[in-house]
């Protein structure tokens, strides 16, 4: 298949995963409302369209606390990126770190921390869950912060993991999953070269690290389950605050009250999300909520929108709905699994593509240009 938009990556990726791996990605929670209308709300936003404004001249750069990025956009913290391609977490930080965008590490990466900051040149973002082991959040702090962690990206939305029903359904979880998924390895040799033999260890390395022993995949989602805090309060985060000195960005706001309540707890940022439609089926689409998140906070903290963006026009879409940024989630993991870090460079490629043509065609020559007022 020739790969020509951001779009085509999921198709390569269905191809060449295990049914249980590509569903885990691609999949939502309940009956996935929330998953589809991120997409669907996203694209039925329209332009304007604007003639004889355009400039060869285009300037994508922008600044979030202090470091000036590329493009107005990151790789978001994703779980189990190291299981879409052999040591996946590393080989998709070096495609960002090649576009001067950030990568925010998930907490339940397979790759550990020290293993993708040695790998690129420039400082990672590292994403933390508040889980009932409070000891290990200390201490893979602490790990972030002597590997020159630049920004902490808390993540609030998974008090308890959502009812991803397809899971059962495609071997992640649910009866003879390890059987099931054995037998999909089999019938996906590609993968199972790449990955599955040459991609080892298969574990959650920074948990492996705190725990001095491996801590494998083979019940990842009752993993999950057992170890999330549903109890979790904001006054449960101050201490979090206190120990990272660096800016703190509070993942799964999907409310300008909420907005207001992490400005007013003293984060730097804040993530619009719904988890990508994985936690509560039924919520709001990033595309619906962030207008009034933006009209309570905006200026006062860094805005981020997480959901839905497929495309170049998608993350323009969402900057004139009032986001400084845009995290890829599923869409760069599409291609790390098509193509690997190469699929991840042409994906960000294309995305800036379309995001330069998007602004020639609205008449805008910088991002800090984009906002309301370019839709229709």
């Amino acid at each position: 298949m020739i790969v020509s938009s951001a779009t085509d990556f999921r198709a390569v990726a269905q191809r060449k995963l295990p049914p249980f791996l590509f569903h885990y990605l691609d999949g939502g929670a309940g009956a996935e409302q929330t998953l589809r209308a991120n997409v669907d709300d996203l694209q039925r936003i329209n332009l304007r369209q604007r003639i004889l404004q355009g400039s060869e001249d285009l300037d994508l750069s922008t600044e979030w606390f202090g470091k000036t990025y590329g493009m107005p956009m990151a790789l978001a913290p994703v779980g189990l990126t190291g299981m879409y391609a052999r040591r996946g977490e590393v080989q998709a930080a070096r495609a960002a770190s090649a576009r001067n965008i950030p990568f925010i590490q998930s907490t339940v990466s397979v790759c550990p921390l020290a293993e993708v900051a040695q790998s690129i040149d420039q400082p990672l973002w590292f994403q933390l869950y508040v889980l009932k082991d409070r000891a290990f959040m200390r201490d893979v702090l602490q790990r972030a912060k002597a590997l020159g962690a630049s920004t902490l990206v808390f993540t609030v939305d998974m008090p308890v993991p959502g009812a991803r029903y397809r899971d059962a359904h495609s071997g992640m979880s649910g009866p003879n999953a390890a059987l099931r998924r054995m037998l999909q390895a089999v019938t996906h040799p590609g993968w199972a070269w790449d990955v599955g033999l040459h991609g080892r260890p298969h574990d959650l390395g920074n948990i492996s690290a705190y725990r001095g022993q491996v801590t494998g995949l083979a019940d990842y989602i009752g993993w999950l389950g057992n170890n999330f805090d549903p109890s979790i309060g904001w006054s449960d985060l101050q201490w979090i605050r206190d120990e990272w000195e660096g800016p703190m960005v509070i993942k799964g706001i999907l409310e300008a009250d909420d907005a207001r309540a992490a400005l007013s707890f003293g984060a730097d940022g804040i993530v619009v999300s719904n988890h990508g439609g994985r936690q509560l089926d039924g919520a709001l689409s990033t595309a619906r909520a962030l207008p009034a998140i933006a009209a309570a906070v905006k200026g006062k903290m860094t805005i981020f929108a997480d959901g839905g963006a497929r495309t170049g026009t998608d993350i323009f879409r969402l900057l004139a709905l009032g986001a400084d940024g845009v995290l890829l989630g599923r869409a760069f993991v599409y291609a790390l699994a098509a193509q690997g870090q190469a699929g991840v460079a042409k994906l960000l490629a294309i995305l800036e593509k379309d995001i330069r043509t998007t602004m020639v065609l609205t008449g805008v020559k910088s991002v800090r240009e984009i906002g309301p007022h370019l839709l229709a």
